[in-house]
């Protein structure tokens, strides 16, 4: 099999005979960056400036090393250096956007993707990044025609898109694998794997876990008791290695005393990060990131080690060859869209996704201090505003017009995105006052507040994942209607497994008439809580020592699988 050539190593040869050329120097900082070595490629760049003062090419590369290191606005103040150099530049543009966002201007970023669009209209993967963002803004203008464009190049095979944004598209299962193999197959083409890790087949089993979430984060909030319970089985070794800096958070020294060794691999260039994992001789490795923001794909295409598995974060296939198995379950993953899966399924015995059982709810504040009113019924919906596309809300407000006095509870947005969400409301007759924005919140702030909402309303085809663990375990009841994607039924395979299948409907109909009816019969809605209460206690939902038994059953089974 041909490997690809490292480029960096003949550029740094062609600079020790010519340093002087500035060109080289901007393309190795790119290359340098491309690998995961931020402070090279900074250096780099930096040499490019001292002999080309202002070149907004390598403005561009500085700006990318300092996003990289976390220097935000520096990063904004050298792609804007670039952007003011090169006003006609798309990928200046869209550099400039990401970091925008990073900074938290978001109208800014938006604007930065649009003028990076009308520079050049027919690239899918510029349509498809200011698709997301404005997704994320709740700014519908265009989405049918950038949406169109976007999927029809996924087809078509003629762009390499960010697969999880294109969760948020209404495409199946296949198209979603199409989406992933472009992106992997544009990696593979740019990464040299390692020789394959020698057999230790007479000693004790280590699981490698890498992700960027070992923290106060979502994947350790729904992760940290199930290591915690595989401690105590102590059937193999836990590895965790954390592509984020220490956040010194609760969740993160859990998870530090939970694990065997936790390997800090922050902001370490891709190829360390693998023979980190390789000289732990890790035997099954877990992507608990995958094509998700802040993800290492190189790492995992490099095969650190021989059985690697996808789950958990990424609601979808990897699309990759490196990727062996994917962790899933009978009703989030059925047999119906396994041939849209690249990797061979394992399917637990009971919902994939694990959940932190042992943290306590406090007390809730006023509704008051919510912003809710007394005596309301409150639907709520804590989705990351990306999800909340036309027809979800729509559906919303059907509900709110059918139940008097009602309110939808909502996490804020970036930008302007609450405001056109109220705009939108009004747009659908609905009093935009009867939308309540909550802020992000601390996650046992948040869990308390969570005690006011009566009902949750999902999104799709992107639908609740934490969000629905987390509101199960407060009390409050999930509404979904599961799609034909992974995205979008793990909100049903969390209620399947709580034995509340009436909660999964098939028809936006049904959701309108179901949670209508919730909304106005308490007596009905007091006894679905009532129930819930109790398979909370008694289901396997929340079991995570029955999981951490169940997982490990998987892991040794994959671990004895022969690849092929």
């Amino acid at each position: 099999m041909n490997q690809p050539a490292d480029p960096r190593i003949e550029l740094r040869r062609a600079l020790e005979r010519n340093p002087g050329d500035g060109f080289a120097w901007i393309l190795l900082a790119e290359h340098e960056l491309d690998h995961g070595d931020a402070p090279a490629g900074e250096s780099a760049a930096r040499r490019a400036l001292a002999l080309r003062p202002g070149h907004p090419e390598a403005l561009a590369r500085l700006g990318r090393a300092q996003w990289m290191l976390g220097r935000r606005e520096d990063a904004v103040a050298s792609l804007r250096a670039a952007a003011n150099n090169a006003p006609d530049h798309p990928g200046i543009a869209v550099w400039l956007a990401h970091v925008l966002e990073d900074v938290g201007e978001a109208e800014a970023a938006s604007d930065s993707y649009a003028r990076a669009h009308s520079l050049a209209p027919q690239e899918p993967q510029i349509a498809a990044y200011l698709l997301a963002w404005r997704r994320k803004l709740c700014d519908w203008r265009d989405l049918d025609t950038l949406a169109t464009q976007v999927r029809t190049a996924v087809n078509e095979g003629t762009a390499s898109v960010e697969p999880f944004a294109f969760l948020s598209e209404d495409a199946s299962a296949a198209e979603q694998l199409r989406c992933a193999r472009l992106r992997a197959g544009m990696l593979a083409r740019q990464v040299r794997p390692m020789p394959p890790a020698p057999p230790r087949a007479h000693e004790r089993l280590r699981v490698g876990f890498l992700s960027n979430g070992f923290g106060a984060h979502p994947t350790g909030l729904l992760t940290a008791a199930l290591f915690e319970q595989l401690r105590e089985l102590d059937a193999f070794d836990v590895h965790l290695f954390a592509l984020n800096p220490d956040d010194r958070s609760p969740i993160r020294a859990r998870l530090e005393t939970a694990a065997h060794t936790l390997h800090d691999v922050a902001q370490q260039p891709h190829a360390r990060v693998a023979q980190r994992i390789r000289d732990a001789a890790i035997g099954v490795l877990f992507d608990l990131r995958g094509w998700g923001g802040g993800g290492t794909p190189e790492v995992l295409a490099m095969r650190p080690a021989n059985v690697q598995v996808n789950w958990l974060a990424y609601p979808g296939t990897s699309g990759a060859p490196w990727m062996d198995f994917v962790l899933a379950d009978a009703f989030v993953l059925p047999e119906s869209i396994e041939p849209g899966y690249s990797e061979r399924v394992v399917r637990l015995p009971r919902c994939f996704q694990p959940s932190d059982t042992t943290r306590a709810i406090p007390p809730p504040p006023s509704r008051a201090e919510c912003g809710l009113p007394d005596d309301a019924m409150v639907f709520c919906c804590f989705n990351n505003s990306y999800k909340l596309n036309p027809r979800s809300m729509a559906r919303a407000f059907a509900v709110l017009r059918e139940v008097p006095g009602s309110v939808l509870w909502l996490l804020s947005g970036p930008g302007n995105a609450d405001s056109r969400l109220r705009a939108a409301a009004q747009d659908g007759g609905i009093d935009p006052e009867r939308l309540v924005f909550m802020a992000k919140q601390p996650h046992a702030a948040y869990m308390a507040r969570l005690q006011h909402a009566d009902l949750f309303l999902d999104t799709e085809p992107y639908n609740a994942h934490t969000t629905a663990s987390d509101a199960l375990w407060a009390g409050c009841p999930v509404l979904t209607r599961p799609g034909d994607t992974f995205a979008a039924r793990v909100a049903g395979s969390l209620n399947h497994h709580l034995g509340l299948d009436e909660m999964n409907v098939d028809s936006d109909a049904a959701f309108i008439t179901r949670a209508v009816a919730l909304g106005r019969e308490p007596a009905k809605l007091r006894e679905l809580r009532a129930r819930l209460a109790q398979r909370r206690r008694d289901g396997g939902l929340f079991d995570m020592a029955g999981f951490a038994r169940d997982f490990t059953d998987a892991v040794h089974a994959m671990a004895r699988s022969p690849i092929a």
